[in-house]
């Protein structure tokens, strides 16, 4: 034993696990009267935020929640969804955050998977959630938010009211089960390559840095005000619910996205913060100008999902946004890498400056290592702007794995790295950029559709052969699917028939956009040659 470890043993009093849970505490002891929600007529101040977070902590544990246990919460972007992110894992359990966009059978799935024992639910999914229930075999304790902002409808079908629950639940619950950072914060699904979602395993570590990381590449003061267009289910936010708290910012809350209620959102609050996948940025950018001259200038936006188009990037620019460029996916608790600015770039074209920002970027400041490598010797590919690698991770702000699925988290760590399954080059500066998707997975408007999923969906309609489906860029959403499909000999179908077949049978977001009829190319051993449709999907 050297020196250095004689007699200077880990203790409570120089080790404490690391957590995110302990960043409200802190905002509220510090600013107890500043707004810290902001929901429509509703004001919430960071000292009623903090007894609302322990107050839910307290009535789950009251029925049971602990260490080990699963909340789900299906919700919009609504306060009761920022107590969850401080509530739930007080208590030792894991949040668990449903796509709202999913159908009834992939939440059936999810709340078996996940073990579901709590689900809150925002009433408004009441319908969607219903059904799902009947196809679970779990039957979870079910949670109504009645939120009064709420005016699409949807009947409470849970046991109790959420405000009705928290108020059974004490302020001063101050019990400590947050014993290992290694435990279990949250859990996310992913769609991934298969059918079937993957449960992605955050730790409370990796959540911890993440919202650290966040707030080094993209800092907020007290006087900051963050608009939530970006779904809280998406990767809990981006971890963005945890970071807001920790800078003693304002959320500004938002059931959904409207160019009109978000530009009155930012010039009555005075909006300084948002995130949101590409076709947010387009939404705004092909705004009406009686919209846009409402909106604020100078705000800042942070991107990730779709690569956005230099063009909308620009065209966010000549608004007065101040845009950042960032990449992830959900195995990385969502941003993990930055196109940070440097100033040489200044003065670049306008055109050049947006086609500089479209690139990846390089590794978070929390994120250990994140190269570009060859997935056959594992080994960093030049920095040439040309040859091209898979994206590969590793750190402390990288997934658990898979839930209850060792083989798949096995491969996805295989050699010491997380493989992201994204096909990229590395510049001369160091910054990635991603060239194509080694998983054929279509990402629109932020969500990842897997391919394999609409494909299989395709095949169940009695005209249908053969069908391919591919990513097909688009203006808006990134891009779409785009359904390649040969008919059976004599069969008739239409494209309109083939897109209302799958959207009764699948979540609307994930059906093609656009079909197209004809034999499929394929190698000699029969394997459709995708690449070649991806082609023919661009020069649509």
């Amino acid at each position: 034993m050297n020196i250095f470890e004689r007699d200077l043993d880990i203790n409570p009093a120089n080790y404490q696990p690391l957590s995110p849970v302990g960043f409200l505490e802190r905002s509220a002891m510090l600013y107890p009267n500043k707004v810290a929600i902001i929901h429509g007529d509703r004001r919430i101040t960071y000292s009623e935020y903090l007894n609302n977070a322990k107050r839910l902590a307290s009535a789950l544990t009251s029925k049971g929640i602990k260490k080990g246990s699963t909340v789900s919460i299906m919700a919009t972007n609504i306060p009761a969804f920022l107590d969850a992110h401080f509530g739930v894992p007080m208590t030792g359990a894991t949040l668990n955050s449903l796509n709202t966009r999913l159908d009834a059978e992939g939440l059936a799935f999810i709340l078996d998977h996940a073990e579901t024992d709590i689900l809150i639910t925002d009433t408004c999914f009441s319908p969607i959630v219903e059904s799902a229930l009947k196809l679970s075999e779990n039957q979870p304790m079910v949670i109504d938010v009645d939120d009064p902002m709420n005016t699409t409808g949807g009947e409470r079908i849970g046991e109790i009211e959420y405000e009705d629950f928290i108020s059974t639940g004490d302020v001063g619950y101050n019990e400590r089960h947050i014993n290992d950072e290694w435990q279990a914060i949250s859990l996310n699904y992913t769609s991934g390559t298969t059918g079937d979602p993957k449960g992605v395993v955050y730790s409370h570590r990796g959540a911890y840095l993440t919202a650290m990381g966040n707030m080094v590449t993209w800092p907020m003061t007290i006087d900051s005000v963050y608009l939530w267009t970006l779904p809280m289910f998406h990767c809990n936010g981006w971890c963005f619910p945890w970071s807001v708290a920790a800078q003693a910012a304002t959320h500004v809350c938002l059931r959904q996205f409207d160019v009109a209620t978000v530009t009155n959102l930012m010039a009555e609050h005075n909006v300084t913060n948002f995130c949101g996948a590409a076709i947010i940025l387009n939404a705004l950018v092909n705004a009406c100008e009686e919209v846009k001259a409402k909106m604020p200038a100078s705000i800042k936006v942070l991107t990730g999902g779709a690569p956005p188009p230099p063009a909308v990037i620009e065209g966010m620019e000549k608004l007065g946004f101040e845009v950042t460029h960032v990449y992830g996916l959900t195995e990385v608790y969502g941003p993990s890498v930055v196109c940070q600015w440097k100033t040489e770039w200044n003065g670049e074209s306008s055109d050049n400056r947006a086609r500089l920002k479209a690139r990846q970027g390089i590794r978070y400041l929390t994120q250990e290592n994140v190269d570009v490598l060859n997935p056959e010797t594992m080994e960093s590919v030049p920095a040439d702007g040309e040859t091209m690698g898979e994206i590969m991770f590793r750190g402390n702000a990288t997934m658990k794995g898979y839930l209850k699925n060792s083989e798949t988290t096995e491969a996805a760590f295989a050699g010491g790295w997380f493989h992201s399954g994204d096909i990229a080059v590395k510049h001369p500066d160091g910054y990635l950029e991603i060239r194509d998707r080694s998983k054929d997975i279509i990402i629109s408007g932020g969500e990842n559709i897997s391919s394999v999923e609409l494909e299989s969906v395709i095949y169940q309609h009695p005209a249908v052969l053969e069908a391919a489906a591919v990513a097909k860029p688009d203006d808006k959403w990134g891009e779409t699917p785009c359904a390649f499909v040969e008919l059976k000999p004599d069969a008739i179908a239409t494209e309109q028939e083939i897109i209302a077949f799958c959207r009764d049978n699948i979540a609307h977001f994930k059906c093609p956009k656009t079909v197209v009829f004809g034999a499929l190319p394929k190698t000699s051993t029969g394997k459709i040659q995708k690449f070649i449709l991806r082609d023919r999907a661009k020069s649509l």
